[in-house]
């Protein structure tokens, strides 16, 4: 046995790990149901092409909670006709992509000739042809719930990237096979994009006697930045206008008959207000929206927020990122503004070291010994409890191999850098097919960003900024780099896209992919090794 390997796993590091993971759980254990992750679960922020620095279509997901990590390329498939597709449940929780104890199925459908590659993350996102998909779970009422139905969310968006190419085709197919086989997961919400437009789709069941579901989908302006963030969010639905509405046929009727919504009532009809009853927008909603545009003036306080808003100063990609790492540090809605404590022989007040946005409500009370007393609880954009992200960035004006990008992150979004996944990418490091939920395992990429995250935690205060260097570090090289990647591409494509040139361009991005990948993961397990040695003698 090699201990100079970095995968050799001395006892005491074991040990350590499972002290620190056992010490965790004492602390988040018995937390009461509001701060529960789930619905707290994922958030996606949508933006225009005009409300973009370059023009992009953007949309992004924060899968939050205890979903697999494992991540794959599916390669694109021909199917002889009349053939069947599966249709499954249990993708979201196996250890691989082979592994199918947690696995069954719902049923089947009629297959098509030809399927479309895409990036296979729990929540299926993005396709070689630019359609991308976010997604956040938002309840809705629990009477609307029918479990006999096919499809859960994410074997729509499967289905959806396999075989369409645009949002507004992702969605009719979506509404059709809902129609047809039926609904049986909670109140969704998916952002849908490609290279021209974002769509805002949430979908609920129709109720235990009706095989199907209810939806609506509002198209967000194109100089109008939107977010989703486990509330219904849809209110008014001009079905008279289709390029920006669409609806399934029983939206009314189903509020009608459920009693939620009396048309003679004069009240006008809301989508959210109907199959919610919620207030329709939570701190995140909030936060975004008013951070955009400051000149609105929001209300946090108000019964409803506007659907979308245009922003002041146009959004680049890199925006978009920052938003998910944000905990509102120096802001109001920080949870940490109180923690603080006095320098080492000084009276001067700083930040406690072991204070970070993600404690428990508990620590963060215990911790309070400045102005002792509740600090309201606020659910961050960026959470500990995340298991992937990825901001989803569509580009009309490149070849789809590169002009669709998945920035993909693994772990919290606040610590990990973001690792450009193109289009075109054809297979990723295999350590990508190993899912890091069910135990420590070093042959699984998410837990050489884990573990530096996880130590980098107990006293974010001393180790922030190596962090945060780290993530700003890979994307000022991939930003700097991008330009010569597309000029690149470009020239491979001059004289048109042949097999060949095709197959060319899928091997340089596929390559830069992975060399980043695995670049970025080697600093983060040097990272972690790193605060071992600034812990070694204590937290």
């Amino acid at each position: 046995m090699n201990k100079n390997n970095p995968h050799f796993l001395s006892k005491r590091f074991i040990l350590l790990l499972l002290s620190f993971v056992f010490i965790s759980f004492i602390i988040f254990a018995d937390v009461p149901e509001e701060e529960t992750i789930w619905p707290d679960a994922c958030t996606s922020i949508m933006a225009g092409r005009l409300a973009t620095t370059d023009g992009s279509v953007i949309t992004a997901h924060s899968c939050d909670g205890n979903y697999r990590t494992w991540v794959r390329i599916n390669p694109p498939q021909k199917y002889p006709k009349g053939a069947k597709a599966k249709i499954y449940t249990g993708f979201l929780h196996n250890e691989t992509p082979w592994d199918m104890r947690r696995v069954r199925e719902k049923g089947e459908i009629p297959q098509v000739e030809k399927t479309y590659a895409f990036l296979n993350t729990a929540y299926p996102c993005m396709n070689e042809k630019q359609l991308a998909i976010g997604e956040t779970t938002i309840g809705g009422r629990r009477e609307l719930r029918n479990t006999e139905g096919m499809f859960y969310i994410e074997e729509i968006q499967r289905i959806t990237l396999e075989r369409c190419t645009t949002a507004r085709e992702a969605i009719k197919l979506a509404g059709e096979l809902i129609k047809k086989y039926g609904y049986c997961d909670f109140g969704e919400c998916l952002t849908f994009a490609d290279p021209k437009e974002v769509w805002h789709f949430e979908v609920f069941g129709a109720g235990p006697l009706v095989i199907g579901g209810v939806w609506a989908a509002v198209r967000i302006p194109d100089d109008h930045v939107g977010v989703s963030a486990n509330i219904p969010r849809i209110a008014e639905l001009d079905l008279d206008d289709p390029d920006n509405y669409m609806a399934s046929e029983n939206v009314f009727s189903v509020a009608e008959e459920m009693g939620w919504w009396d048309p003679d009532s004069g009240e006008e009809f809301k989508f959210w207000k109907a199959y919610s009853g919620r207030k329709a927008f939570s701190t995140r909603e909030y936060f975004v929206l008013s951070s955009v545009a400051p000149s609105l003036n929001l209300d946090r306080n108000a019964d409803e927020l506007p659907f979308s808003v245009k922003p002041e100063k146009k959004l680049s990609v890199r925006d978009v990122m920052a938003f998910y790492r944000q905990t509102y540090a120096g802001t109001e809605l920080d949870m940490t503004k109180n923690l603080m404590v006095k320098k080492r022989r000084s009276e001067e007040m700083m930040k406690s070291p072991v204070a970070n946005p993600w404690m428990s409500s508990y620590l963060r009370n215990l911790l309070n010994t400045l102005k002792p007393g509740v600090v309201e609880r606020q659910r961050t954009i960026a959470i500990s409890a995340c298991s992937y992200s990825e901001v989803l960035q569509c580009r009309d004006w490149l070849p789809d191999e590169i002009g669709g990008i998945a920035w993909f992150a693994f772990d919290n979004p606040a610590q990990s850098p973001r690792i450009p996944i193109f289009a075109g990418v054809s297979e990723l490091p295999a350590s990508f097919e190993i899912c890091g939920q069910h135990r420590f395992r070093t042959d699984s990429a998410c837990w050489w960003f884990r573990r530096a995250n996880r130590l980098a935690t107990v006293r974010w205060g001393d180790t922030k900024e190596y962090i945060e260097g780290a993530v700003n570090g890979f994307e000022d090289k991939v930003f700097t780099e991008l330009p010569v990647i597309e000029e690149k591409i470009l020239e491979l494509y001059k004289n048109g896209k042949s097999e060949e040139s095709v197959k060319k361009v899928k091997k340089y991005l596929t390559k830069y992919t992975n060399d980043f990948a695995r670049a970025a993961m080697h600093k983060y397990w040097e990272l972690g090794d790193k605060f071992w040695g600034m812990f070694s003698r204590g937290f």
